[in-house]
């Protein structure tokens, strides 16, 4: 146990020398012991961080599996878990095996397809345990490299273009963070999260170019690792890369971009933006709200409009991020708790309906909308689930989604009751653009010749959606499963982020 969560990381980059180095790809033999040795490094990386939950302890809201070794220029290897951090290494070792299976069907040059995930996934675990800053600088910035490596060299006819456009989105945003993290270290002295955690920043006003800035160097920081995380996530008006990294990605790294990648961004929101700067949060938090208000309307109504089946899937995604983000700055218990829950169940089944185009894609070689129609007439499984993962992602009740979009409603009616209201335009207009998409592709008259030969969810494909199914419906019903798990270290962080701001501090900052 002393090295749990070190095995957990390093399981699948392990995998990923071993292919680099001893297997020869180009045969079909060497693909499919490619395959093999990817799906067994990832499924034992899974099983084995089982064993991370069940000795995980809920009641202490400290970090636990801590791992300190000396580093570099007195930078430290330091990881550990809490109830902030554990769901996200779950999900993304629960992801992968189902990603690696879904790409059973890759013939060009599958060692380095495998490869490539394999490097992904010990980073994402990475970011979302290390309690260094520079190490949670390089994780999260690593990642860019194998993501886009898999869109540039396995995507699309516009791959190329869409793979720098993820790219330099991303990389420019995390240059405000590297600044922010420098001036953390020649001002503190100290990389160590826990330490910064309980640092009280300044945030007397501070004055550039004439403008005062309330809230001072806490406000400044806040919005170095806000652009950052905001572009990650992607939010409005910066989100321009993600449709097109979607439909040009394939469909392994569109789930994995979906489920886990964009999830980074919300746990440095968790981590960083409320514990570390509260009265930064305090000053601009109410003006992201508004912004997410604007995205969850904007990509809602771009998504009704869309003609290419990933890219409604896409702009849903920018949404129901936007959807979390409320729930996170609420800075309330139901909100923070909706929002953690709300990236879980994203994680489904936004990564099942990318998987679900992936299925016809495979048999049409296209994602137009309009080039099908009436394919419940030929595949009654594949309109089954379809349609179940359509209604999870409009939020039904019995599924996750519904759970965590209403504790992020009721979280954000608690701080401003008309962001709430604007915000639950979400239900509505997520139920037009996905009722209509499906209308279009699974409903109606089976007119194309082209599809009277299409073949139904095979044995694997069904496999994959089966685990998915079943945690979308379990917690649904039994939101206790996560809520016990991330409830006292919500509740933990809640009461630090209020306590630190005392009511002279409020009146401040009114004043300003």
């Amino acid at each position: 146990m002393q090295h749990l969560l070190s095995i957990v990381i390093f399981t699948p980059a392990v995998a990923a020398l071993i292919l680099a180095l001893v297997l020869r790809g180009g045969s079909e033999a060497a693909d499919r012991n490619a395959k093999w040795v990817a799906l067994t490094a990832t499924s034992v990386t899974f099983l084995i961080s089982l064993f991370l939950l069940a000795g995980f302890d809920p009641s202490n809201t400290g970090f636990q599996f801590m791992e300190k070794y000396d580093w570099i220029m007195g930078f430290q290897y330091r990881v550990g878990v809490d109830g902030l951090s554990i769901l996200f290494v779950m999900l993304t070792t629960f992801m992968m095996p189902l990603v690696i299976i879904g790409s059973w069907n890759v013939t060009d040059r599958v060692k380095e397809y495998m490869i490539a995930f394999l490097v992904l996934e010990t980073l994402m675990v990475g970011t979302f345990v290390t309690l260094d800053l520079v190490l949670f600088y390089l994780f999260f910035e690593a990642g860019l490299i194998p993501m886009f490596l898999i869109i540039g060299i396995w995507g699309g006819k516009q791959r190329v273009y869409a793979a720098f456009k993820f790219f330099l989105y991303t990389f420019f945003g995390s240059v405000f963070m590297l600044v922010s993290i420098i001036y953390i270290y020649f001002h503190t002295g100290t990389t160590d999260m826990p330490g910064l955690l309980i640092y009280e920043f300044p945030y007397t006003p501070v004055h550039i170019l004439g403008i005062t800035v309330p809230g001072g160097v806490q406000t400044l920081l806040w919005l170095g690792f806000f652009i950052s995380f905001a572009i990650k996530m992607p939010l409005w008006p910066v989100h321009t890369w993600l449709p097109a990294a979607h439909v040009q990605a394939p469909t392994a790294g569109s789930v994995v971009l979906a489920a886990i990648l964009l999830k980074l961004a919300d746990y440095g929101f968790l981590r960083f933006s409320l514990p570390m700067f509260p009265v930064g949060n305090m000053v601009v938090g109410p003006w992201a709200m508004w912004l997410a208000v604007i995205a969850i309307i904007w990509t809602s109504l771009v998504a009704l409009v869309q003609t290419d089946i990933k890219r409604v899937i896409a702009y849903s995604s920018v949404a129901h991020m936007a959807v979390v983000l409320l729930g996170i700055f609420s800075g309330t218990q139901q909100g923070i708790e909706g929002g953690i829950f709300m990236v879980v169940a994203h994680g489904f089944t936004s990564g099942a309906l990318f998987l679900a185009v992936g299925v016809v894609y495979d048999r049409m070689h296209t994602r137009e909308i309009s080039a099908y129609g009436g394919l419940v007439k030929r595949m009654p499984a594949y309109a089954t689930i379809f349609m179940f993962f359509t209604m999870a992602n409009v939020g039904l009740p019995g599924t996750a989604n519904f759970v965590g979009e209403f504790l992020i409603l009721v979280g954000v009616f608690q701080v401003n009751t008309w962001v709430a209201l604007f915000a639950t335009t979400s239900v509505i207009l997520s139920a037009a653009y996905a009722l209509w998409l499906y209308r279009r592709v699974v409903f109606g008259d089976l007119i194309k010749e082209s599809l009277r030969a299409i073949t139904d969810l095979s044995t694997r494909e069904k496999w994959i959606f089966a685990p998915l199914v079943a945690m979308t419906l379990l917690l649904g019903v039994y939101p206790d499963l996560v809520t016990n798990i991330v409830g006292p270290s919500v509740t933990n962080l809640v009461q630090n982020y209020h306590d630190a701001l005392p009511d002279s501090l409020l009146s401040d900052l009114v004043e300003h």
